[in-house]
């Protein structure tokens, strides 16, 4: 048994794209997307557009349909299962949505290699309507994070309890891979036997190279699913 856990983002990091974008742009909705965003919180936005993919007669089927066809570097499954392969605890803490990563991965036929999924929770209700809400309720209160973390979901908290239930006897390696602002945060809470791997000149590649030594695991930069592979 591998003693390195590895950590993955989801969209960006696992699929080469932005699910929440992805659906609805592919769905037609990109303009009433527009229009709503200024307005509200992302995640009761992605709610509202799964009531008006609904209600305008857009079904479960056709929102998979749509999944399936996300963008994927052909590098990235085989790095996982090489990854599982050699024993590693796979796990994956996301800002999109259970509904929107348990789709992707079953098609995949990966799934089963992650023993744990971290994300805003979604489901599909009795009316066969998907339902979005935030892993952070923070309309009862904040996470307190003051690094840049969107306000439903600070990933270093997360980090801190995946670390918290691994025992230090067992002298786990932890890697964390990730693309956005809200990926600097559980960055900071690593090791120095740990590693980082940020994607090149996105936002948490950019937050961590304004001063690197804040860092205290090892960082290795990746660009795209070919790079992640062969530093993994």
């Amino acid at each position: 048994m591998s003693n390195i856990v590895i950590i993955f983002d989801f969209d960006k990091t696992i699929i080469d794209c932005d699910s929440d974008n992805w659906v609805v742009d592919e769905l037609g909705f990109t303009d009433l997307f527009n229009q709503i965003l200024p307005t509200m919180p992302w995640n009761s936005l992605m709610d509202r557009m799964m009531m008006e993919f609904h209600s305008h007669g857009i079904t479960i089927e056709d929102i998979e349909k749509v999944l399936h066809r996300i963008p994927i570097h052909h590098r990235i499954i085989p790095a996982i299962k090489s990854a599982y392969a050699l024993g590693c605890d796979l796990r994956i803490v996301s800002d999109a949505n259970m509904f929107y990563i348990e789709t992707i991965l079953k098609y995949l036929g990966i799934k089963e290699y992650f023993s744990e999924i971290n994300s805003n929770p979604g489901y599909v209700n009795q009316q066969g309507r998907v339902r979005i809400s935030p892993y952070h309720d923070f309309n009862r209160n904040s996470h307190g994070c003051t690094n840049p973390c969107p306000p439903n979901m600070c990933k270093g908290l997360i980090i801190d309890r995946i670390q918290d239930t691994v025992s230090e006897l067992d002298n786990k390696k932890f890697i964390y891979l990730g693309d956005g602002a809200g990926d600097y945060c559980p960055s900071l809470r690593l090791r120095e036997r740990d590693f980082v791997m940020p994607r090149k000149n996105y936002p948490v590649w950019d937050l961590i190279c304004k001063d690197p030594s804040l860092v205290k695991a090892e960082i290795h930069g990746w660009c795209d699913g070919e790079e992640l592979e062969q530093v993994l």
